[in-house]
């Protein structure tokens, strides 16, 4: 699984996921280790642009926050020595306060202002999350991950046992089984380092394409399974294929998912299937992008439950996260065939392709504010 960079333009307003205003014309804001804003002095309700300047020799990070709560309203991250950046907000009833937390330096926090009123959508603080609180998190999803590589070991296994045997439509099904485990591990991938390349990585990159030494895997044997390869050559691949996910098995469970992975993934695993699947890029000859669709939103589920907990009560859209799910399962159950089983992408109607990705961009809308609400901050 490649994974995709995601950068707005913007900066993301903790609670909600909003479109950039049209800013008004702001004063602009020292950053710099001995002060935070000096300037900002005053403030009206409503919609502000704060423009932020990193007078210092260290990058910064600069939170709007209750300073009573610690709650944050908004962010900049790595405001650059001698740059300036935009922070849009909208301002209520409340107190506010900039704090500005530099490199190798101390937190400064700046000058409460108190605001008596305010419109009903402003933005709310959001109590940021600790190391503490993703621990737990990450345990119960380590576990869950734990769990499916004992799966996909089992399976792996009966995909090996009939490319030995030579039953191409058996290895066929044993082969979308297996592949299917893997995908459902989503927010593990940095976590499984190179193995991870070798257990399902794509030709992309390699000096020598899909004849390159280094492909391996899933792909490598779909390619062949397709491709009408012999079955006696598939057989060593999935060999290899079993011995990578044994030594997965084996590693994993001395390593440790990074805690800002998971808010991470919440959205990053399914803007790999809007790019990978959904286009037919990740397709080898199988035919299998939209059962590894449906696969990943199960992988995503995971990723949603671990987070509930902590999340639940900070993202104030997360009640919008279920129904958004059910339209993208309702586009996938549309296509499903009589038997259960998902067609081929390439058989799917323009207007059954448009739903399906306009449900799943939808659905990744939802999901965004999780990396930066689910993001360990820190505080002083």
């Amino acid at each position: 699984m490649r994974r995709v960079a995601f950068a707005g333009a913007c900066v993301l307003v903790l609670a909600t996921a909003t479109a950039c205003r049209a800013p008004h014309p702001p004063s602009e804001l020292s950053v710099s280790r001995g002060a935070c804003a000096p300037e900002w002095t005053t403030a009206g309700p409503g919609p502000a642009s704060l423009t932020l300047h990193n007078i210092d020799i260290a990058t910064a990070e600069v939170d709007l926050i209750d300073p009573t709560t610690g709650g944050v309203y908004a962010e900049v991250e790595s405001l650059a020595p001698g740059t300036s950046r935009m922070m849009r907000v909208t301002l209520g009833k409340g107190a506010y306060a900039l704090r500005c937390m530099l490199e190798g330096a101390d937190a400064v926090t700046g000058a409460t202002l108190r605001l008596d009123s305010g419109p009903p959508d402003a933005d709310p603080a959001v109590a940021p999350v600790t190391f503490q609180d993703l621990q737990p998190v990450v345990a119960n999803y380590q576990a869950y991950v734990e769990r499916g590589l004992r799966t996909l070991g089992t399976d792996t296994a009966a995909l090996r046992d009939a490319l030995h045997v030579g039953d191409r439509a058996r290895s066929r099904a044993a082969w979308l089984t297996a592949h299917l485990d893997y995908e459902r591990l989503g927010a593990a991938y940095d976590a499984f380092g190179d193995v991870g390349d070798a257990i399902d990585g794509l030709p992309d990159g390699l000096p020598g394409g899909v004849s390159d030494h280094q492909f391996t895997g899933f792909h490598r044997i779909e390619l062949g399974l397709w491709r009408e390869e012999s079955m006696s050559s598939l057989a060593a691949l999935g060999d290899t294929l079993v011995e990578d996910v044994r030594r997965l098995r084996t590693d994993f469970p001395h390593t440790q998912i990074e805690p800002n992975d998971l808010p991470l993934r919440a959205h990053e695993i399914l803007e790999d299937s809007l790019q990978f699947q959904l286009t037919g890029a990740a397709d080898l000859g199988s035919g299998t992008s939209v059962a590894t669709l449906e696969a990943n939103l199960d992988g995503t589920r995971a990723v949603l439950d671990a987070l509930e907990p902590v999340l639940r009560q900070r993202y104030a859209g997360w009640d919008s996260i279920g129904p958004a799910m059910s339209r993208v399962v309702e586009a996938v159950n549309a296509v499903r065939r009589p038997d259960g089983s998902l067609p081929a992408l390439t058989s799917l109607t323009q207007t059954q392709r448009e739903r399906l990705a306009g449900s799943l961009g939808n659905l990744i809308e939802t999901l965004a504010p999780i990396a930066a609400i689910g993001e360990v901050r820190r505080t002083s």
